[in-house]
């Protein structure tokens, strides 16, 4: 069994903005740095054998964050990076359907074989998913593994993991700096909890969050 914690990064500028960031490297704003540190206290006491995030700057800072008093490196995987969104990087969803109406429609009606234009469609993130997450399970039987990614790399893999077909993955709301879990068995997985967000009562409270 191989128990996997899932974290999306935290906020960043584009995320309060609504836009579409995909493989853009943008860095978290000061909320998303205040929503790393609830990640970190809310794991601290946990026994994790290892951390892995998207080599991304949100991700991997998020993770490095919350990996550092635990002594453990980030093992940084590009197959765990966001939907690559090409033309669409930094424009909201209102900007993307003016612009680019046809390619939107195709998307959203098979998002497996139709992409963004200059980005990749859900089976290119699908495979790459799977691989990732194959190698994590195959090396770290019996262990605790914390992932840091990003909203549609995470519902993905969610997704391959419980069985379900990629484009489900719209059934997942994975809020920034949330926590989800599961236990990864020979016979199938197991989802603990979803979209926890429990830790960021405390920035919420100071006014660094916003749901």
């Amino acid at each position: 069994m191989v128990r996997l914690i899932l974290a999306r990064h935290g906020e960043t500028a584009w995320n309060a903005e609504g836009r579409y960031q995909g493989q853009a490297d943008v860095v978290l704003n000061e909320t998303g740095r205040q929503q790393a540190a609830a990640l970190r206290r809310r794991l601290a006491e946990e026994e994790i054998h290892a951390v892995y995030a998207s080599d991304l700057q949100r991700a991997w800072k998020t993770a490095a964050v919350i990996a550092e008093p635990h002594g453990l490196p980030v093992r940084s995987d590009p197959r765990l990076r966001e939907i690559d969104f090409g033309a669409w990087d930094g424009l909201t969803y209102g900007e993307i359907g003016q612009r680019y109406p046809q390619a939107l429609a195709a998307w959203e009606a098979d998002p497996l074989s139709a992409g963004p234009p200059e980005g990749e469609n859900l089976s290119q993130v699908t495979t790459r998913v799977q691989t990732a997450l194959d190698d994590i399970v195959r090396v770290h039987q019996d262990q605790t593994v914390l992932l840091v990614a990003h909203g549609g790399s995470l519902q993905v893999l969610l997704c391959l993991a419980l069985g379900l077909v990629p484009r489900a993955r719209w059934q997942f709301y994975l809020g920034a700096a949330s926590l989800s879990e599961l236990r990864l068995y020979e016979d199938g997985a197991v989802l603990v909890h979803l979209n926890d967000s429990c830790h960021l009562a405390v920035v919420d409270d100071e006014d660094w969050w916003s749901p």
